[in-house]
């Protein structure tokens, strides 16, 4: 099995306030569907209103994030046999979300 990560900038997501709890439940339908099946490891959203800091390697905390970084927006991470499985569940996702997904594969990591 191989982790995908199937994820969303914020920005892509624009909804009125009517769309919003529609979608909301379509989306979390997709999340039990996913969980049902077994294949849900994790899931949410990033919380933009708490400011990032950057962890340096010598342990110093500073204000700020990587330049050039910008994550932020959705995500859900799936443990999937295939990638054309993992291509399924991203189309389930963005259709319920309103909003084109960006799918990843993890590296595999034997410790993880």
């Amino acid at each position: 099995m191989t982790k995908y990560l199937i994820s969303f900038p914020s920005e892509a997501m624009v909804l009125t306030d009517e769309e919003f709890p529609v979608v909301a439940a379509d989306s979390r339908a997709v999340i039990r569907e996913a969980k049902a099946a077994g294949v849900y490891i994790f899931g949410g959203g990033i919380e933009e209103k708490v400011d990032p800091v950057l962890v340096s390697a010598d342990g110093s905390v500073n204000p700020g994030i990587y330049p050039g970084s910008h994550l932020k927006g959705g995500f859900t991470v799936l443990d999937l046999a295939t990638r054309e499985e993992a291509v399924e569940w991203a189309r389930k996702i963005a259709v319920s979300c309103r909003c084109a997904q960006e799918l990843r594969e993890f590296m595999f990591d034997p410790e993880s």
